[in-house]
């Protein structure tokens, strides 16, 4: 795995990923009466949004999902990604002590 640091295209990438998912409602639309905090955003929506082929941003999702900072839930036949708060914040602290 190749760490990039958060000024590489890639780091922005996974750093705007993480900011839009703090508050989905805000960046994406709901659709079908769903709560976007509790159920997530597939990686169609984020693509769409990014630009990006959803190829592309599920390999980066499914990264921050190994990495423990997004939660995934399978509706139907599709993967909705959240934040995981609480491994959010731990990962902020290890930087904040300077890892």
């Amino acid at each position: 795995m190749t760490v990039t640091s958060p000024g590489t295209p890639t780091g922005r990438v996974r750093l705007t990923i993480l900011e839009w998912l703090k508050d989905p409602a805000a960046y994406f639309p709901a659709g079908r009466r769903r709560d976007l905090a509790a159920t997530g955003v597939t990686a169609r929506a984020v693509a769409a949004k990014l630009g990006l082929p959803p190829r592309t941003v599920r390999a980066h999702l499914d990264l921050l999902a190994r990495l423990g900072v997004l939660r995934t839930r399978r509706i139907r036949c599709r993967v909705h990604y959240r934040r995981d708060e609480t491994r959010v914040a731990e990962v902020a602290r290890l930087f904040d002590k300077g890892w």
